[in-house]
């Protein structure tokens, strides 16, 4: 249902929603590595633990994957033009609050506050430009240049923090959201068209609170796990908290009358199975690219410009594939561009196993390089089969869960892989510092202090003399553990190229039928149709027009 129609014909109101739902994505992701290199001044001058550390990055991605779901819901109740300025707006106040931030208390305030705008922008700037662009063909031009913003926000964050950090604060890294998001703001009253479902919806409040409680509770105790031991009690009581939470919220989508997931989405095996794939990709690589910043910080003792450029090397390769891939996808099966994506993401994080304290710019980059040449592969066929794979007036819901499921990946991976680091690194300290001749009390003291405040703290010790074989040491402990989280990250991707390959396949002959229940109607899906969907149709068939693999088209 439309309710303004400020632009002059379809292709201006289609233009303009592809420039905001744009610009949405990029206020969206613009923290996730603007951030991430600015971590080691964070946590030198607030004094954070690595577990702290984590949070800080784990507070703005807990709330995308928590309210995600909620957010479409509301966008589907209320009109997307609105949830998408509200989006803008808690973006700016998060930003805001980090921005004057004395303690890293404050700081998971004001990045929660941001994550919550993400989850706000990411579900309605899907949804806005399935509505304005009804044609699947062109819909999967404008998800490809979608998917290209998301990763120009990726590319340009660790330039832009580190042009900052050379000149000033680390806080003011937070200014350029709070303009940004106040003018396009101002913009989207004027060029936006509304829109709602074509059907009833309501609020899901107890799945809303039950997924809620599930992802904060299982998060926190893989935090908490890593930090401290987990057998500790607040950590196995959080990890029941979280398993009891899935089951309540499981439970609660059956019973709804009106779900925020349906769960019969996932009887499609292409919704399923690109689902599983951003999950299990984001975990692997977002708690890469959080453990890439301690890396260039800790070890190499780089700058945060020095960094941004050698991590700008997988974003602008991710970039310079998306267009062609874009182009590709009407002619190879998106089960080939997504599994060989991830393959060379595999083997590319696999490669990196080899670096040490001394690796070349260089000698990152062949390797850095392909990363990003897999993910410009695999994210806009994932994105776009997951909207496409189910019928047309669920696509704000495909589009939502898919973002949802891609956004506990993010959260868990840098829990995940930043408990794993410092497990390892801690276990391996005190035999490299017995290696580069420290024994006796000065070992205690310097252990003492890494267990208890993690390895960041022992750079802030009185070391004298015994300081640079200590970080020689701090250094090779830290190596021990990446090497083990790059092992996990590419096991982890390499099992998602496994799953699509296994389930992004059609079914055997002739055309399939998913059916589909959404608010208690239930929708007949046919796949195969070669032309645009009609409301209650997938919105293309994933599993391909006429014989042999699905195309991936939307």
């Amino acid at each position: 249902m439309n309710v303004t129609t400020p632009a002059s014909g379809p292709a201006d109101r289609r233009a303009a929603t592809l420039v905001m739902a744009c610009l949405g994505v990029f206020v969206a992701y613009l923290p996730v590595t603007t951030v991430a290199v600015s971590l080691p001044a964070v946590q030198a001058a607030l004094g954070a633990t690595t577990s702290q550390l984590a949070w800080v990055q784990d507070a703005f991605v807990l709330p995308m994957a928590a309210f995600i779901l909620t957010a479409g819901v509301f966008g589907d109740v209320h009109g997307r033009k609105k949830v998408f300025q509200a989006g803008l707006l808690f973006s700016a106040a998060g930003a805001a609050v980090a921005l004057t931030a004395q303690s890293v208390q404050v700081l998971w305030i004001g990045q929660a506050l941001a994550g919550l705008g993400a989850a706000l922008l990411l579900p309605t700037t899907l949804a806005l430009i399935s509505h304005a662009v009804p044609d699947h063909r062109e819909r999967g031009k404008f998800i490809g240049l979608w998917a290209t913003s998301l990763m120009a926000a990726l590319a340009v964050g660790p330039i832009i923090a580190g042009v900052i950090l050379d000149h000033f604060a680390w806080r003011w890294i937070y200014l350029l959201p709070i303009p940004v998001s106040l003018l396009a703001t101002v913009f989207a009253a004027r060029l936006l068209t509304d829109s709602r479902a074509p059907y009833e919806r309501r609020l899901d409040w107890p799945g809303q609170i039950t997924a809620t409680v599930a992802v904060t509770a299982l998060v926190y105790g893989v935090i908490e796990g890593g930090a401290d031991s987990f057998t500790a009690p607040k950590v196995l009581t959080a990890l029941a908290v979280a398993v009891v939470g899935g089951v309540a919220f499981v439970l609660a989508e059956r019973r709804s009358d009106s779900p925020m997931l349906d769960l019969a989405l996932f009887r499609s095996p292409a919704f399923t199975a690109t689902t599983l794939v951003a999950m299990i990709t984001f975990l692997g690589l977002i708690g890469f690219f959080f453990l890439l910043s301690l890396y260039f910080g800790m070890v190499q003792r780089l700058g945060t410009l020095e960094a941004g450029w050698r991590m700008l090397v997988v974003t602008a390769c991710a970039i310079l594939v998306g267009g062609p891939v874009g182009r590709l996808m009407h002619r190879v099966s998106a089960r080939w561009l997504i599994a060989g994506g991830l393959l060379v993401v595999s083997a590319s994080l696999f490669s990196l196993v080899g670096v040490d304290a001394d690796t070349s710019f260089l000698g990152l980059a062949w390797r850095l390089a392909p990363l990003g040449l897999g993910m410009g592969a695999v994210m806009t066929p994932m994105t776009a089969t997951a909207v496409a794979s189910v019928p047309h007036h669920l696509a704000g819901m495909a589009a939502a869960g898919n973002n949802a499921f891609r956004q506990l990946g993010g959260a868990l991976g840098p829990a995940v892989l930043g408990a794993l680091l410092t497990t390892r690194a801690l276990d391996s300290f005190p035999g490299h510092l017995a290696d580069a001749g420290l024994t006796g009390a000065a070992r205690e003291r310097i252990v003492t202090a890494a267990d208890h405040g993690g390895l960041g703290a022992v750079a802030g010790l009185d070391l004298g003399a015994d300081t640079g074989r200590v970080m020689g040491a701090l250094g090779e402990a830290f190596l021990d553990g990446l090497r083990l989280c790059l092992t996990v990250a590419g096991s982890l991707t390499l099992l998602a190229a496994v799953v699509a390959l296994v389930l992004l396949r059609r079914p055997g002959g002739g055309a399939g039928h998913t059916q589909v229940a959404a608010g208690g109607r239930t929708e007949a899906a046919a796949s195969g149709r070669p032309g645009g969907a009609k409301p209650g149709e997938t919105a293309a068939a994933v599993s391909g027009t006429g014989g042999g693999e699905g195309r991936g088209e939307v």
